[in-house]
């Protein structure tokens, strides 16, 4: 067998194989000397059909055959030979044999990169750090108190923060449209969960009142039909409601498991989950602004196999996610709609590979068990929790992917300026959009 190398664009190589006519009869003549031991024709006796009959009928179709099984055999030996790492399954094209009665193929295939690590000295990333103050914990109690609210009626007019129930029916250019009109439907002025302009429109009604609303579709609204246009809405105000905020009593403080039934210890729990969760947001802050800059500063030409095959994993979670949720999908998403994503996690997993193997970091044993009694301290019971990640293989896996990335995290800190961000607790867990965008 002879094989040489081609250098194709980027990361593409074709690989030359020929196989000489000695193995290739070799394996024609045997595969036709077990198929003539079973084939049937008529006119001859199971197993009696003479070697030129079997050769003139099945000598083509054997022949592919053994040129399927050749190729599938000796892809692999010549990949060990010319000492390459194929990413993804090749594409194979039959060529002219150099010996008549050989075979010769073209193997082109993608190769894993050469990750070469650029230096980080001088670049920056900024740590947000921030605190639980006792105002965030008075917030967030306030919090709550709002999800277990009750509405009562009142015969006073409606405010801003008050329950409406109303009946609605729309009209565009003076007919009803679609989806315009329902029954008894519970709003909240001030919510913003109309368009502009029908709520305010409804402050001061009371129960009982109709009204007519003038309102203007948004330019960018869902329903393209609608998007922009006046509309005219008919409503009629059924009841206003007024909210009740339940007292941070006995009863109120165990509904959310502090079995001591106190203002204190329930502000000691509600602290200890909200300090938990902003450590998580930092951490989860600074990691992010740490892979992105590894990205940014080692650009490197990805496989496209291992990119396709990401997006295709990406694919099947967010069905299985939609899945979980009660959704069903009419259509089956194509996987195209995740490969921009796919792209830049195969291109970090690459360069945080590469960081790991030269960095020799391990997942130990006590790495492992701090990130995991981390993560478990929320449930009620955590050693449980623990012990199911540890016997778990393929969850402990995860766990200790993760105690790698974050070792990652902290080699990359090592290598840059790191500069302190004071921010609120409010500022961190629910950022401005402008922060976002």
């Amino acid at each position: 067998m002879q094989v040489s190398v081609e250098s194709g664009e980027g990361l593409e190589r074709r690989l030359l194989v020929d196989l000489p006519k000695e193995q290739v009869e070799t394996e024609v003549e045997k595969k036709l000397a077990e198929l003539a031991k079973t084939v049937r024709l008529d006119g001859f006796r199971p197993g009696k059909v003479p070697p030129r009959v079997v050769r003139q009928r099945f000598g083509d179709q054997v022949r592919q055959e053994v040129y399927g099984d050749l190729i599938q055999k000796s892809f692999y030996e010549a990949v060990q030979q010319s000492k390459v790492m194929p990413v993804g399954d090749p594409s194979i094209d039959l060529r002219d044999a150099g010996e008549e009665g050989g075979l010769s193929y073209t193997a082109t295939f993608q190769v894993m990169p050469e990750v070469e690590l650029a230096d980080l000295a001088g670049k920056e990333v900024t740590r947000p750090v921030a605190e639980v103050t006792d105002a965030d914990v008075d917030e967030m109690i306030e919090k709550l108190r709002s999800q277990r609210q009750t509405w009562e009626p009142v015969e006073r007019a409606a405010q801003d923060g008050d329950r409406v129930i109303i009946d609605f029916k729309g009209y565009v250019d003076g007919e009803a449209f679609d989806g315009g009109s329902a029954e008894d439907v519970p709003l909240v002025l001030g919510s913003g969960s109309m368009i502009e302009g029908f709520e305010s429109g409804l402050l001061g009604a009371k129960a009982g009142e109709e009204r007519t609303l003038e309102v203007t579709f948004p330019e960018d609204y869902r329903a393209e039909h609608l998007a922009g246009k006046p509309a005219t809405f008919e409503v009629k105000v059924k009841s206003v409601e007024e909210s009740r905020l339940p007292e941070v009593d006995e009863a109120f403080i165990k509904e959310f498991g502090v079995e001591e039934g106190t203002e204190e210890a329930l502000r000691a729990e509600v602290r200890k989950n909200m300090e938990t969760e902003l450590e998580q947001k930092l951490s989860g802050l600074v990691k992010d602004q740490v892979m992105e800059l590894l990205r940014e500063a080692n650009p490197i030409e990805v496989p496209d196999a291992m990119v396709q095959q990401e997006a295709e994993r990406m694919k099947q979670q967010a069905l299985a996610d939609m899945q979980a949720r009660g959704q069903q999908s009419a259509f089956d998403l194509p996987a195209s709609l995740f490969e921009e994503q796919a792209r830049k996690r195969v291109h970090l997993g690459l360069l945080v590979g590469e960081i790991i193997e030269k960095q020799a970091l391990k997942a130990e044993e006590s790495d492992v068990r701090e990130v995991l009694e981390r993560l478990a301290s929320s449930y009620e019971d955590p050693e449980g929790v623990v012990d199911y990640y540890l016997n778990n293989p393929e969850q402990r896996a995860t766990v200790e992917n993760l105690v790698l990335e974050n070792k990652v995290v902290d080699w990359v800190l090592d290598q840059v300026e790191v500069k302190e961000d004071k921010r609120t607790f409010s500022d961190v867990m629910n950022p401005p959009e402008e922060a976002q965008n």
